[in-house]
């Protein structure tokens, strides 16, 4: 996609509920269903959007193939998460914004057949957005929902058509 896409008010709204299957619970709980429904599914790419959802996967010897992260906890700066990744991507991305430099790095992380980080300056919140929309089917993207859990979206047609819809309803700068 070219351009710069810009999260409007109403989107906003819509955004803050999941965007898929909710996994509620502790930490514990979520990341041994995970841990089931990976065994279970054999993702083609198991991709964490969210440093806590990150660290709570890898701290389960969950590893995904793509981990996108910021650095922070809801808006609070952490130390980086300890993902061991063969390949690291820096993107800068501002609040609100999927930029055209973020979808490029989310992209080139999937495609490349290692372990890939990519380290967002700014905030990855809408880049759950990007790796569904660039993941293959059979890919599972999870991120976490503030205060309730996890969401896991099983990437196929009808979750990429439902994606694809919020990015058009998104205000596009070239």
């Amino acid at each position: 996609m070219i351009g710069i896409f810009v999260l409007t008010p109403e989107l906003r709204k819509e955004l803050k509920a999941p965007l898929g299957p909710l996994i509620k619970g502790s930490f514990e709980e979520t990341s041994r269903k995970i841990a089931k429904l990976v065994a279970e599914k054999k993702p083609k790419k198991l991709i964490t959007v969210g440093d806590q959802v990150t660290m709570n996967m890898v701290s389960n010897n969950i590893y995904p193939d793509v981990a996108i992260v910021d650095s922070r906890v809801m808006r609070k700066m952490i130390s980086p998460v300890k993902f061991e990744a063969d390949s690291v991507f820096q993107t800068n991305n501002p609040p609100g914004t999927i930029t055209e430099e973020s979808w490029k790095a989310i992209e080139k992380a999937i495609n490349s057949p290692r372990r890939s980080k990519v380290m967002v300056n700014g905030e990855e919140d809408l880049l759950t957005i990007v790796a569904v929309l660039s993941a293959p089917y059979g890919s599972i993207v999870i991120y976490g929902q503030p205060k309730q859990g996890v969401v896991v979206l099983e990437v196929e047609e009808e979750v990429k058509k439902r994606f694809q819809g919020i990015i058009r309803r998104m205000k596009k700068i070239n």
